[in-house]
């Protein structure tokens, strides 16, 4: 059962690999995710990882594991604050906020935190979970 003030956290990182594989599927070969002679001369010093792959957090979370399997997601407001880096630990934090039961809906804040404790990542998601669903 879903409930406000429900937390969830979990700790994940990429590899240049996973950044490089998310590049070819998606087809955003921009040379700031992949190229680190490109990269260096900007002002991140070397490859930053792709917004939308750092992102996907989010969805493997709501999906499969908080509040998981029966979610279905309905959308994701995000705002991009700082730069992530390939084999650097992050942490997500999720904490449900609101309820609408008429709708069977969920508010779920949404933040990606580096181990500097900086927010990279802030948002919130909406979806609609079969717990809520009578």
């Amino acid at each position: 059962m879903i409930l406000i003030g429900n937390t969830y956290e979990t700790t994940f990182s990429f590899t240049q690999d996973q950044v490089d594989a998310f590049a070819k599927l998606t087809g955003d070969t921009n040379p700031i995710h992949i190229d680190p002679e490109f990269a260096a001369g900007t002002p991140f010093k070397k490859p930053i990882m792709h917004g939308f792959l750092s992102a996907s957090i989010f969805s493997r979370v709501l999906g499969t594991e908080f509040p998981g399997n029966g979610s279905v997601y309905l959308s994701q407001s995000m705002d991009f604050l700082r730069p992530m880096f390939v084999d650097e630990e992050y942490v997500a934090t999720f904490e449900v906020t609101e309820i609408d039961s008429r709708r069977k809906t969920a508010i779920i804040k949404t933040v990606i935190t580096s181990s500097q404790k900086k927010v990279t990542v802030k948002g919130e998601a909406k979806i609609m979970h079969k717990t809520l669903i009578e």
